[in-house]
């Protein structure tokens, strides 16, 4: 009799330990994915990988899924549910999708400016204007065939931010030969515009990033207040991953995450690709995304 206790004994620590072992190692180590729609200045810079590898210093069960598109497509998949939390940079379209209840949590976390590139001769003489004269010298260069533009055309931040510059501008470029809207990524746009010696409006990280490949470029116009470029993370209205986006956002906001941003590129390029919050007031920062997605700059 006490032979069979002990074999049952045997069989109830064996089933215990073998349900122990299970949940330890396929249920509690199991991995949590959260998809990130990202703006593509973000991922293609490295500073998304970058801020991950430290992320998962302490959350090592969530896997980051980064999806890189132009801002109103990161948007679009939110709107799909297909994304549990975006990384965008375009307030006009941010403030829509957050009236129509897709996206909520708005957290700025990084800051940085658009710049307008083009050859180094500049045969459109934009060196030195404010965003919207040079616009305007671009499109009279280029209807004398003295000049080529290339637009993402993709609905991104940078490309909304352009079409913002053309309609201050009081003029329209869609459809003339020297307008080209490459359907591209930042760094591809950049790519194009180098090849064919053309302006383009990009973030001054993505241009730096890929400067040594541009040698057929260089900063004509910057520092002008429609050209500030504000970074926002929101959460996605009916995600299942809540909690883990939460974290995440909140990990953008930490002192870590904040050093990194402050530190990225410096070592390479003499200066941050992107800034941190701290350096600037946040109301600072709420006041000029207000702005920007009312559409006043002044």
């Amino acid at each position: 009799m006490s032979r069979k206790i002990l074999v049952l004994a045997a069989v109830v620590i064996v089933a215990i330990l073998a349900t122990y072992m299970f949940y330890k190692y396929f249920y509690l180590s199991r991995k949590t994915v959260v998809i990130v729609s990202t703006t593509t200045s973000l991922y293609a810079t490295g500073l998304l990988d970058a801020l991950a590898e430290k992320f998962q210093e302490k959350h090592s069960n969530i896997v980051l899924n980064f999806v890189a598109v132009g801002s109103g497509e990161a948007l679009k998949r939110a709107e799909k549910g297909d994304a549990d939390l975006v990384l965008v940079h375009a307030p006009n379209l941010e403030k829509k999708y957050i009236e129509k209840g897709v996206i909520f949590n708005r957290t700025i976390f990084a800051y940085n400016f658009f710049v307008i590139v083009g050859p180094k001769d500049d045969p459109a003489h934009i060196a030195g204007l404010d965003p919207v004269e040079a616009f305007k010298r671009i499109f009279e260069a280029g209807e004398k065939g003295k000049a080529l533009f290339v637009s993402r055309g993709d609905l991104s931040g940078t490309h909304v931010r352009e079409l913002i510059i053309w309609k201050k501008a009081g003029l329209d470029p869609h459809g003339r030969k020297w307008y080209i809207e490459s359907g591209t990524g930042m760094s591809e746009t950049l790519m194009i515009a180098n090849e064919k010696k053309a302006y383009t409006l990009s973030d001054i990280g993505t241009f730096l990033k890929f400067q040594k490949q541009l040698k057929e470029l260089k900063i004509l116009a910057s520092g002008d207040t429609i050209l500030f470029n504000i970074y926002s993370a929101y959460l996605v209205k009916g995600s299942s991953k809540l909690k883990e986006a939460s974290l995440f956002i909140e990990f953008l906001k930490s002192s870590k995450a904040q050093k990194l941003i402050a530190n990225y590129g410096v070592k390479d390029y003499g200066i941050p690709l992107f800034y941190p919050i701290s350096s600037k007031p946040l109301s600072y920062l709420e006041k000029a995304w207000e702005l920007l997605a009312e559409g006043s700059y002044e």
